[in-house]
């Protein structure tokens, strides 16, 4: 956590002090060192998911469903991240908070599909049936991804392209603080992820203790009403 946190001083260092100013957009430009690198952790969070629950799905280890629904939960937070900053940098360029774009309206849809994911689990009784189903839905949805990436090819977009065939459009400045953005991001994501696989064992760990309890009174009830006749 220290680490992260002088981590995180030295990415607004970079971001809003050393990187220089974009040559049309001035320092609006600041806000892509955040934008981007959230989206990035964002795709890396839903594939860390759709991954491991393709692992469960073969392994049929829990732990590999913790794991993956502990990257969604992270991976709706950077997304919800990327949307804000998204709508701040285009306020003030486009003239609008929001606009249709393909790879927003996309972008957006990715949120729901990863709400959805967790709402559903909510819904599903049973730690294998519920890993089972959400599984299946949180790889479904990862195709959504791909489809955010090449949104720009396929349909007429206004949205900026930070990399395209050539590589980077921004001087070597800029590209080391989006760079260094997005490894302060990926350790930001390892930490969380980490501390919520452990708080998603404990949760799954005190229902198991739960259900033994409801299963043992069950069991004593059942032996008195037996004593009793």
């Amino acid at each position: 956590m220290i680490a992260v946190a002088v981590l995180g001083f030295l990415c607004q260092y970079f971001a809003l002090i050393w990187s220089p100013p974009e040559k049309t957009m001035g320092n609006l430009v600041r806000i892509m060192y955040f934008h981007v690198g959230s989206a990035w952790i964002a795709f890396l969070a839903f594939f860390v998911t759709a991954l491991f629950a393709v692992i469960y799905l073969i392994r049929r280890n829990l732990l590999f469903d913790r794991i993956a629904v502990a990257s969604a939960e992270i991976g709706v937070v950077f997304t919800s991240f990327t949307l804000i900053t998204g709508s701040l940098w285009a306020k003030p360029i486009w003239n609008t908070w929001w606009t249709w774009d393909p790879r927003l309206t996309t972008t957006l849809i990715l949120w729901f599909l990863y709400v959805g994911y967790l709402l559903l689990r909510g819904t599903i009784e049973g730690l294998e049936r519920r890993a089972r189903i959400s599984g299946i839905f949180g790889i479904v949805a990862f195709a959504d991804v791909p489809v955010i990436h090449f949104a720009v090819e396929w349909w007429r977009s206004i949205h900026p392209q930070v990399i395209d065939e050539t590589g980077f459009n921004m001087p070597g400045t800029m590209i080391f603080t989006l760079m260094f953005a997005f490894a302060v991001f990926f350790v930001i994501y390892l930490l969380l992820l980490v501390l919520r696989t452990r708080q998603e064992t404990q949760k799954q760990r005190m229902f198991l203790i739960r259900q033994g309890l409801q299963e043992l009174r069950a069991k004593a009830f059942d032996d008195s009403v037996r004593g009793e006749s």
